[in-house]
């Protein structure tokens, strides 16, 4: 085993699961796919929610949102932040005597409860400066002796801040990436096939080179300075492409994304199948690192190492389902939604279903939504017909091996009936577990009302209030 155990880790912002080594053969991704190949890709990766800063906070804490107050996005007028007595990787590491450092993308906070020791926060997109920042960050680490864990935050793929654009127009940080054509690019099965789509599909796929290019130039500086056989190397991303029918939503597309780990000597080549959750990363590492908890955690972290099975090539009956939830993106965009997936299906529960879903601000704003909302005749987002996107029911469920794009809600087919209540109360149980604010009766939350449940309070066994039989009297109970 090695003397020091080092932890890399590399989250790519907003980059799907577009890459050689997950089948998209249209982009050029060449030190993805070799560390691919020296290491375990897992098929069945997801974030536990599909937004930028909620999705970082379940990777350095190991809980969900609704378990550590990063409801949403960290910066400008949203502000939502972690709460303050969580504990979190920057935390754990620092005490456990690791040298801790970021470069790049933060975006979580506030930085009391994220004690990073060396803290570079850029929004370049210049990934030569990015590299020559980790190599230094590695050079003090040789000095300073210590083992590190070192996280890159990319700004890439993320749009940038004009309409259509990933952050291509500046020569200095696009000039070595490939060009690639509209006529080219593989329109993915959520996205609708028209030009501005193919457009900004051409401009995306740049910037995920730029990515690749970024991640080859930081493992030659790793292997430069020695520690490439003795660190453990995470590469991620936070959430689903910035399109429609993916950020911001729980289907497949925005939570579904590339996880790869290298591990030196261990599941090279790997194609792990067993579904995985974005709540597993810090007990992986924390495990890789030999950190042992001296007590319980408040809130308990329900993830688990995935040292075990990094060379898993079949499903483990232990790791056939994962769980997350949804509140916010921007402040402006609620829509708690809650989801169970397993090998087959897929049961979203959507809390505030009478509300239109929301767009963010960078998506309204795109080209390609542009493009779909102005099309003659019906408005379609890929397969799914605008009214359904926007306009959802209290409860989804889709089998994902017969219709992965998530268009066929089978939530009121009879036949699935059993199966529906079977996965609500699965879900439901999670959410008592993990003390979710969003488990409502009768249109409250259960968790603040758990004062009157013990006192005797008995509300209606239903998810919402219904104003045109508003009495409690008639209605069957719910009970604890």
């Amino acid at each position: 085993m090695p003397a020091h155990k080092n932890v890399l880790v590399v989250i790519a912002d907003d980059l799907g699961r577009s890459t050689g080594c997950y089948g998209q053969k249209g982009i050029r991704t060449p030190n993805i796919d070799s560390l691919a190949e020296e290491g375990t890709v897992f098929e069945n990766a997801f974030a536990s929610t599909a937004s930028c800063s909620g999705s970082r906070s379940v990777i350095y804490t190991g809980l969900h949102t609704h378990e550590n107050g990063q409801y949403g996005l960290g910066h400008s007028t949203h502000h939502f932040m972690t709460f303050e007595h969580i504990q979190t990787a920057p935390k754990l590491l620092r005490d456990h005597g690791y040298l801790t450092g970021i470069i790049g993308k933060i975006h979580v906070g506030p930085l009391s409860v994220y004690p990073w020791e060396v803290v570079v926060e850029s929004p370049s997109r210049d990934v030569t400066w990015v590299a020559r920042e980790a190599s230094s960050f590695f050079q003090d680490a040789k000095t300073d002796g210590r083992p590190f864990w070192l996280t890159v935050g990319y700004m890439d793929p993320h749009r940038d801040h004009t309409r259509g654009g990933f952050g291509n127009g500046d020569a200095k940080v696009s000039s070595e990436d490939p060009i690639y054509s509209p006529e080219d690019v593989e329109v993915p099965e959520f996205l609708s096939d028209i030009p501005e789509v193919r457009r900004e599909l051409a401009e995306y796929y740049r910037a995920i080179s730029r990515v690749d290019r970024g991640l080859g130039l930081i493992l030659k500086a790793l292997n430069k300075h020695g520690f490439a056989e003795d660190t453990l190397v995470i590469f991620m991303s936070d959430n689903g492409p910035p399109f429609l029918n993916s950020k911001t939503t729980l289907f497949d597309a925005g939570i579904r994304l590339p996880l790869i780990i290298r591990r030196p000597g261990i599941g090279q080549g790997s194609r792990n199948p067993n579904l995985v959750s974005f709540i597993d990363i810090l007990p992986t590492i924390l495990d890789w690192a030999g950190y042992q908890e001296e007590k319980a955690t408040e809130p308990q972290r329900r993830g688990r190492s995935l040292l075990p099975i990094l060379a898993d090539d079949s499903v483990r009956d232990s790791w056939t389902k994962v769980f997350g939830s949804h509140t916010f993106h921007e402040v402006t965009n609620y829509y708690p939604t809650r989801f169970l997936r397993t090998t087959q299906y897929k049961y979203h529960r959507n809390i505030a279903w009478k509300l239109d879903f929301p767009f963010s601000t960078d998506l309204y704003a795109s080209l390609s939504w542009e493009g779909m909302r102005n099309v003659s005749g019906p408005v379609m987002i890929g397969r799914r017909p605008l009214q359904n996107y926007i306009q959802r029911p209290a409860e989804e469920l889709y089998d994902l091996v017969n219709d992965p794009s998530e268009t066929t809600n089978l939530a009121l087919d009879p036949s699935y009936h059993d199966l529906l209540v079977g996965l609500r109360g699965e879900l439901e149980a999670w959410q008592r577990e993990t003390k979710d604010p969003w488990f409502f009766r009768d249109g409250v939350s259960l968790l603040e009302m758990q004062g009157h449940l013990d006192a005797g309070l008995e509300v209606p066994d239903r998810f919402d209030f219904d104003v045109s039989e508003p009495g409690s009297e008639s209605r069957p109970r719910y009970r604890r």
